[in-house]
């Protein structure tokens, strides 16, 4: 059987790098991870000229994404836009174009990367829970549409994660609070969110479609 071919975005650092380790390591997969000169997800002209290729790909992970923490004064109208770009714009074109192919061999598996602040919020996450419960409407609305074609999609929602991310956006003295409230009293590693990937788009996940998966060590339990 040949390898299922996939297309990660976001796939250089923290999460998507781990992810994409996780699946070259399986042997099972050929991962494609684009850089941001081929693929700028903030700009939707780039994202229209990469679609203009056949994207022949069996599955998706949309999981690039950005977080702009802003009192609601301190929001700029290009930080709307770059934010809803990244995190809600460019995986629905992405997801849009791959479908076509998806549908032709009536196989497909599709992940959107959310985030537990698309299932709750706090202060100062407009923007990013915005795009993030946004992205989770589009997984239910698709897992509609286009479970006909066998093409399964899912969202992921993880919690807390050790990455570059987290440490420029959660002082240290903050991250220590926070773990406290966690019932496993720490942070996931990348490669345990990697783990979950890696089950939702295998063969084992045959029939799980239109849902929200949550790994958070039980903070929003």
């Amino acid at each position: 059987m040949k390898n299922k071919k996939v297309l990660l975005t976001g796939g250089s650092r923290g999460i998507g790098k781990a992810i994409k380790e996780s699946l070259v390591a399986t042997g099972l997969y050929d991962v494609i991870t684009p850089s941001s000169e081929e693929l700028d997800l903030s700009d939707i002209s780039s994202v229209e000229a990469y679609c203009n290729k056949d994207l022949e790909f069996d599955i998706l992970i949309n999981n690039a994404g950005v977080n702009f923490i802003r009192k609601i004064h301190e929001i700029t109208p290009k930080e709307i836009e770059i934010l809803n770009n990244i995190n809600l714009v460019s995986p629905l074109l992405l997801t849009q174009k791959v479908v076509e192919y998806m549908k032709s061999q009536r196989y497909g598996k599709i992940l959107n990367v959310s985030s537990i602040w698309g299932i709750k919020s706090k202060e100062f996450r407009t923007l990013y829970s915005g795009s993030k419960f946004g992205i989770i409407g589009q997984t239910k609305a698709l897992s509609r549409e286009l479970g006909v074609d066998n093409i399964l999609i899912n969202a992921l929602c993880p919690g807390y994660v050790m990455t570059d991310m987290t440490d420029m956006t959660v002082p240290k003295d903050e991250q220590e609070i926070i773990k406290t409230t966690i019932p496993l009293k720490r942070f996931a590693q990348p490669n345990e969110i990697a783990n979950m990937v890696a089950f939702l788009i295998s063969e084992k996940n045959s029939y799980m479609t239109g849902q929200t998966v949550v790994v958070d060590g039980g903070f929003t339990a």
